[in-house]
């Protein structure tokens, strides 16, 4: 009997609890499968369901209603062999799953044992390890089927599972039927993303299948499911120790298919290797696309709103936007995307859609510079947002003169700087939020990493917003992306961002406000939080280990980071939903959970003064 059979992965942009979504995608990809003769299609990771319904996965409502969804979908699969994931209830207890099935019939139910539990993941919150070797019943659609950790003989293949997680523990689900001769594994997965983790789950891949001497078939899903993680849609097949089969990541379309035709007797078989985005430069160019189409559709909005300030910040999320319309056009076309976005026919260029969903404002004060002003001017008209200019002093005066009046003195720099800086800020958001309001549109907060770290943002000024998009980002990779991307896409207008010195303008223009000057040189902060929020260094171990690149006087900006990072976790708690980009972010949400009230590391910073 042959042993060549077309296999393939789909990776589909899913929708949590979204049913009709979730299953229209699933079904396309069915019948495109169909359409190319693909044997054998793996499809991700809980993509019944979506995987982030969080504490939903905790009701029995939700179990029923996907085991109802697997079974509508059972009729769809003539001629086809495929798995699809979703939670399944048994014995009181919820467990991540895989159905397998074969030409309208489930063949088994294979369940996870190792479940994600750090970073951003809480798996264990919501699921049960499934025991090794432990196999039961279970009655569903009408049959009884095997669940746990099963392998298959399919088409005269040895088959094992293994679900995302468990491929990455030494102690995976692969080493237990490894003996059995097995030629084929499939790893359906909700990896979410993070800068240059492809390569390491290339890798993982490629080591997967020279290590078991078999085929392995991976497939994640894609997009912004759920608001925070995003999913770069890979998908990957190597055959003993060889990649054969490589996707373009980051599509803006609801669903994408690779396959391979593979011969597993002989490696002879067909590869199927796109071109990809390597380094973080090229991903920060398309996940962050990515993730504000997704969120924009999702949420049902009509567009965003952004205080455009002239700056590094603004200016990239600025152009962020127009990247993001530029990309969905080029992939979805100008009529697909006109539909999704829900905009009229005499639509007809990229400028006329930035215009009907971006909305910029520079908002000055007399602190503000001709430079900044000017570098807002030309990024709007480049992007082709609609675009407002006014003042904001009439407000901050009218602020400052009720309070001036209550406590019964003037406010002056000497003694009230922090105070003054604020009401600025502060005085900004209602305004940008009026506009967001009118138009039914979703205000981008442009407060990233770094400043986060240092609580260097004000509460209810710059981290005012519905979505935060850099806030896991830190501020000397966006100055490096900024130039990057007036070099590599001609961004021509972000030319005058790039030559300004970063600064947050809330002080009188003769005092020369400059981020770098009031907090530390944004690379050294960087390298700090790398050490002391990253990797968990106490003070005086990330003094002995930065010492040699900085000298001495590297203590003074450690002890300013722990400063600011302990008093300002109040801040990080109020920041608006974030897009987990990094191998790691400082939303107590999702990656990173400080108290508010703490020693303030008196103890560890005392040791570091006795250096």
């Amino acid at each position: 009997m042959s042993r060549i059979l077309r296999i393939g992965g789909a990776c589909l942009n899913q929708i949590p609890m979204d049913w009709d979504h979730n299953l229209e995608n699933i079904k396309n990809a069915f019948q495109e499968a169909q359409k190319n003769n693909i044997a054998l299609l793996c499809l991700p990771e809980l993509c019944i369901t979506g995987y982030g319904c969080e504490d939903m996965f905790l009701s029995t409502w939700l179990c029923e209603t996907a085991q109802t969804k697997l079974i509508e979908l059972l009729p769809l699969t003539t001629g086809l062999t495929t798995c699809l994931g979703l939670p399944v209830r048994f014995n009181s207890q919820v467990y991540n799953c895989i159905a397998i099935i074969k030409n309208k019939k489930i063949l088994g139910i294979y369940a996870k044992h190792n479940l994600a539990n750090d970073g951003i993941h809480y798996e264990k919150r919501w699921f049960s390890s499934w025991p090794y070797h432990k196999i039961e019943n279970l009655n569903i659609a009408q049959q009884t089927t095997q669940i746990g950790a099963i392998s298959l003989e399919i088409n005269n293949l040895k088959i094992g599972f293994e679900i995302c997680e468990d491929a990455w523990q030494k102690d995976r689900p692969a080493n237990n039927f490894a003996t059995q001769g097995i030629d084929l594994i499939l790893n359906p997965s909700a990896s979410h993303f993070a800068f240059e983790k492809e390569k390491y789950r290339q890798q993982l891949v490629i080591d997967s299948s020279k290590k078991f001497s078999c085929t392995y078939l991976y497939t994640n899903l894609l997009g912004n499911e759920a608001g925070r993680m995003i999913y770069d849609g890979d998908i990957l097949i190597a055959q003993k120790g060889r990649l054969i089969g490589h996707n373009t990541r980051f599509s803006f379309k609801p669903f994408n298919i690779l396959y391979c035709d593979v011969n597993f007797d002989l490696q002879t078989s067909s590869t199927n290797i796109l071109e990809d985005f390597e380094g973080k430069l090229e991903e920060m160019s398309q996940v962050l696309p990515l993730a504000l189409f997704d969120y924009l559709i999702k949420s049902k909005s009509k567009g965003f709103v952004l205080s455009l300030s002239g700056g590094a910040d603004s200016g990239t999320i600025a152009i962020m936007v127009r990247r993001m319309v530029d990309l969905a056009i080029k992939e979805l076309g100008i009529a697909n995307l006109k539909e999704k976005l829900g905009l009229p026919t005499n639509i007809l260029n990229a400028k006329d859609i930035m215009a009907s969903i971006m909305i910029t404002a520079y908002q000055g004060t007399q602190n503000s510079s001709v430079e900044t002003a000017s570098a807002a001017r030309k990024l709007a008209e480049f992007i082709g947002s609609t675009h407002y200019e006014w003042d904001i002093d009439i407000q901050v005066k009218g602020y400052c003169d009720t309070i001036e009046n209550a406590i019964g003195r003037k406010l002056t720099w000497d003694q009230d700087d922090i105070t003054l800086q604020n009401i600025q800020a502060r005085s900004r958001s209602p305004i940008i939020w009026m506009l967001a309001n009118i138009n039914h549109s979703l205000l981008l907060s442009t407060s990233n990493r770094s400043e986060g770290d240092v609580g260097y943002t004000t509460m209810d000024g710059d981290t005012s917003g519905s979505i935060s998009p850099i806030a896991a980002i830190d501020k000397y990779f966006i100055l490096e992306w900024l130039k990057y991307a007036e070099k590599t896409f001609n961004y021509a207008a972000l030319n005058q961002v790039n030559k300004l010195v970063p600064t947050a303008e809330l002080r009188p223009i003769d005092k020369k406000q400059n981020d770098e000057t009031e907090l530390m040189p944004y690379q050294v902060l960087v390298e700090i939080e790398q050490w002391a929020i990253q990797h968990k260094y106490p003070p005086l171990e990330i003094y002995k280990t930065m010492k040699s690149k900085y000298g001495s006087d590297i203590k003074i900006w450690i002890r300013k980071f722990f400063r600011l990072w302990t008093v300002n976790q109040w801040k990080r708690e109020r920041i608006a939903p974030s897009f987990h980009l990094d191998a790691f972010n400082i939303d107590p949400r999702t990656w990173c959970r400080f108290p508010i009230l703490s020693s303030g590391f008196k103890e560890e910073l005392d040791a570091l003064d006795e250096m």
